[in-house]
């Protein structure tokens, strides 16, 4: 597996797969959530215009200038460990590792898109297992994390 999942997403320089057994996933198979919140275009900025009464309508600026609002990213992890230690140890890494970033920052690189994303951790849904973590054995689970990003790229 680290093969095909090692070095495909890079936070603040770390390998989530090597480092903590994360990867991105799908909902569904052929799925493409994590594709379309990474290029999903933020929402632009509003212009601001002025409305006098004695006028109709709002005047605007001659020129304007187009800015991005601030954007929420929400990515589809899943994380897997071959024992239940590893698997709780990592995990538990992972979401600190989230929160605290680099003072607070992440840098989120997609390497075969060419994209960095900087971020901030936001939430995490729940958890939702996929093997039964009280048997000892492989262990698999996937879950939500929003970020958001004050600067969009797109």
């Amino acid at each position: 597996m680290d093969k095909i999942l090692g070095g495909l997403v890079l936070i603040n320089g770390t390998d989530i797969w090597k480092e903590y057994g994360v990867f991105l996933t799908e909902e569904k198979k052929g799925g493409r959530e994590n594709l379309n919140a990474i290029m999903t275009p933020s929402r632009a900025k509003e212009h601001v215009g002025v409305d006098i009464r004695e006028h109709n309508g709002r005047k605007y600026s001659r020129t304007l200038v187009p800015a991005n609002a601030e954007r929420d990213v929400t990515l589809h992890f899943a994380q897997y460990a071959r024992s239940r230690e590893q698997w709780l140890a990592n995990y538990m890494a992972f979401i600190r590792f989230l929160k605290t970033g680099r003072d607070g920052w992440l840098t989120i690189t997609f390497t075969e898109l060419g994209l960095t994303l900087k971020v901030f951790y936001l939430d995490c849904s729940a958890y939702r297992a996929l093997t039964y973590l009280w048997k000892e054995g492989v262990q698999a689970s996937r879950y939500k994390v929003r970020f958001r990003e004050p600067e969009p790229i797109i």
